[in-house]
């Protein structure tokens, strides 16, 4: 069996598009699943039916013969039972950020060019398992928790990731190499190659180039000659060439959380309390990864009827230990729970968030002549489990069988949200 590491290129890049599949739609189904759920629906930019015109339709829409840029009442003449929504661009930004912070989870070169997509640079990723097993595990946390599909390309540039995408939806997941262009590509016309548009493939067609593959062909001079530096442009993407890389555009962490949905609903302190430490455990470990400490834990807990709650409490002095954390969460779930309700979720999230190298601790004269080496051995703790993984130093109440246990395996990682790098929305 191969090691993760021979899946990724000596020298190259590995690069994945990650495109959500009928957006709108499908968060409409994911926030009112009863009302939507394999139900024909399209987003119309005006409920006036005469003006109106379909913005986006769901596949089971597609599938009836409704598409983009239809007029509302033409779509309801070729399908009646057409649920006309009228858009959301509030809920579309949520389930937006939320997909690109489980996105963003795996690397920090997140480069998002659109509401619902965004390309990813793995290449240095590895530790969350191979190109496929990163694609697939995104693929799976978005549709387990915000209950969207996406399709996601994986290739060794942003011109094929991109294509890649395209090729399987919804819910697919394609590679494409560059060994792969000529069987895959050079047969599609040259409007089907990202980047070029009907006007550009017309005057290509009246240049006898119809192919990509012929385009891959065609004399460099003359396409310099009729098209200037796009016409070299398209001769490199024809054969698969891209250099253009992964803009990194995200802000400085504002807060790292965990959530994680358990297999029962819980109700006993003991059971809970061994979830929050599991969940305290990891988000303390990337709080320090990230060389930041936190002042203020938040809880969320959801009930079996799939209500949430979020209950916060800024502490009087900044921490990064998972002891501290851990035991605010457990006071905020004692103060705003009653003992013996039902939950179905639970979570912790840090906020106000200062970097470690900027902050001055306020301790007393115990703290202080404890915290030093307090904080070599969690240096040495980490590096063990850095070295070891994650289960290699565990403390008996982390030990159990829900799915706040496997928080800590990246391969599997169970249902937790991994949300180290939120950010503001930039358009509120």
């Amino acid at each position: 069996m191969k090691s993760v590491d021979a899946h990724y290129p000596t020298n190259g890049r590995v690069v994945l598009h990650l495109d959500m599949n009928a957006f709108y739609c499908s968060v409409h189904e994911a926030e009112e699943p009863r009302l939507y759920r394999n139900k024909p629906t399209a987003v119309a930019g005006s409920s006036e039916l005469r003006k109106g015109i379909i913005v986006t339709s769901s596949y089971t829409a597609r599938r009836l013969g409704i598409s983009t840029g239809m007029q509302v009442h033409q779509a309801l003449r070729k399908c009646p039972d057409l649920i006309v929504i009228p858009p959301d661009f509030h809920l579309y930004r949520k389930y937006s950020k939320a997909f690109m912070e489980i996105a963003y989870g795996y690397t920090p070169l997140l480069q998002a060019v659109s509401i619902d997509e965004c390309y990813l640079d793995i290449t240095g990723s590895r530790q969350f398992g191979t190109p496929m097993q990163i694609a697939q595990e995104i693929q799976d946390r978005i549709m387990s928790e915000l209950s969207l599909p996406c399709s996601i390309g994986v290739a060794p540039n942003k011109l094929l990731a991109k294509m890649a995408s395209d090729m399987k939806k919804p819910n697919g997941i394609t590679v494409l190499r560059l060994r792969d262009i000529p069987k895959l590509l050079w047969d599609k016309p040259c409007g089907e190659l990202f980047g070029i548009g009907g006007k550009t493939a017309e005057k290509l067609q009246r240049l006898r180039i119809y192919t990509i593959g012929q385009l891959a062909a065609a004399d460099e001079r003359l396409l310099s000659e009729r098209f200037g530096v796009m016409g070299i442009w398209m001769k490199q993407a024809a054969h698969g060439l891209d250099d253009s890389p992964v803009r990194e555009d995200r802000e400085k962490n504002k807060s790292i959380g965990h959530t994680t949905t358990l297999p029962r609903d819980i109700s006993q302190i003991e059971e809970v309390q061994r979830v929050m430490l599991n969940l305290a455990d990891q988000v303390a470990r990337r709080l320090r990864r990230q060389h930041m400490m936190a002042q203020t834990v938040q809880i969320t807990i959801r009930t079996p009827d799939m209500k949430t709650i979020t209950r916060s409490q800024t502490m009087t002095q900044i921490t990064e230990s998972a002891d501290e954390i851990y035991h605010e969460a457990c006071r905020l779930y004692r103060r705003h729970w009653k003992e013996g309700r039902p939950v179905r979720l639970l979570g912790i999230t840090l906020q106000n968030l200062v970097p470690k190298e900027e902050s001055a601790l306020q301790m007393d004269l115990f703290d202080y002549e404890r915290q030093p080496k307090k904080e070599e051995l969690t240096r040495t703790m980490d590096r063990i489990r850095d070295k070891f993984g994650e289960s290699a130093i565990l403390t008996a109440g982390m030990l159990g069988d829900d799915p706040s246990t496997l928080i800590r395996n990246h391969k599997i990682r169970g249902t937790s949200l991994q949300t180290d790098f939120l950010r503001e929305d930039r358009e509120e």
